[in-house]
């Protein structure tokens, strides 16, 4: 039905829209799923369609290292950008995309760029009604909110640790044991053969 409205021209939004429409386990193509243009708020770890194919030279042993554990997976452009792909399919992928900005976050050197970034991200992803609100308790956002007085490099170091342990606990085991994840490592197991 969806289809039918959308002009033609959307019909990459229309291949997503069908994908998410599917529960994540059912979806294999997990690159069908991806924006054609990355976030220009947050540019880090966004990787193209056309990049997730070249991954050709991940290794299935890369892949199977993913399942060690959650920092692993964090470490690695590809296991990244197929965990957020992930994600999308269960419509929680602010929890990622919020890590991945304090991450980048962590790394700035600038003091009136910290404090712009700071707000930037607060008002985006943990604010009361933010655009991407992540899940945090009451007592984890009135903290951050309190640290946005002062930014400072580790304002979001409490609640980037529950959004962390949030999803590997709740996100990352779904994932390891999603179709999507398998049919990768099925995929990179059958290059080598």
């Amino acid at each position: 039905m969806a289809a039918l409205l959308m002009p033609r021209r959307n019909k990459g939004m229309r291949t997503r829209l069908g994908c998410l429409s599917h529960k994540s386990d059912s979806c294999s193509d997990f690159t069908a799923i991806l924006p054609d243009k990355p976030n220009r708020a947050l540019k880090m770890h966004k990787f193209t369609v056309t990049e997730l194919q070249e991954s050709r030279r991940l290794s299935t042993e890369e892949a199977t290292r993913w399942a060690d554990s959650f920092d692993v997976l964090l470490s690695h452009k590809y296991g990244v950008a197929a965990f957020r792909a992930f994600l999308k399919t269960e419509f929680s992928e602010e929890n990622l995309e919020f890590w991945l900005a304090c991450e980048e976050f962590k790394k700035t050197r600038s003091t009136a760029k910290l404090v712009s970034k700071a707000h930037r991200i607060f008002e985006e992803f943990v604010d009361v009604q933010a655009p991407r609100e992540v899940n945090i308790d009451f007592q984890t956002r009135e903290a951050t909110r309190k640290n946005m007085q002062e930014p400072s490099l580790t304002c979001f170091d409490q609640a980037q640790g529950k959004v962390h342990s949030l999803m590997e606990k709740d996100s990352y085991p779904r994932f390891l044991r999603s179709k999507m994840y398998l049919d990768l490592l099925s995929q990179s197991q059958r290059r080598l053969s």
